[in-house]
């Protein structure tokens, strides 16, 4: 479960960053695209932050499913852990 939290640090982290918003703001029952004010641009930017930082490619179809953070986070975590088992 450690290393989970540690994934949820960094994309926090990199999410407050990116789009500018307070770490606080950021919660796992939170809306991605509200707190973020994501528009269709900025999902290119998230693809490419997350390609940049965790070494899988995403494809824009994995984000139809994807509302809170805590469901990115879900997806991260499941991507990463998959890679590991490949």
């Amino acid at each position: 479960m450690k290393q989970n939290e540690q994934i949820i640090e960094k994309i926090n982290h990199f999410l407050s960053e990116e789009f500018e918003v307070e770490k606080e703001s950021i919660t796992p029952e939170g809306n991605i695209k509200e707190v973020l004010e994501l528009d269709s641009l900025d999902y290119i930017d998230l693809v490419v932050v997350i390609e940049n930082n965790f070494s899988f490619k995403v494809k824009p179809e994995d984000f139809s499913g994807i509302n809170t953070f805590e469901d990115f986070y879900n997806y991260v975590i499941s991507r990463l852990n998959a890679k590991e088992l490949a």
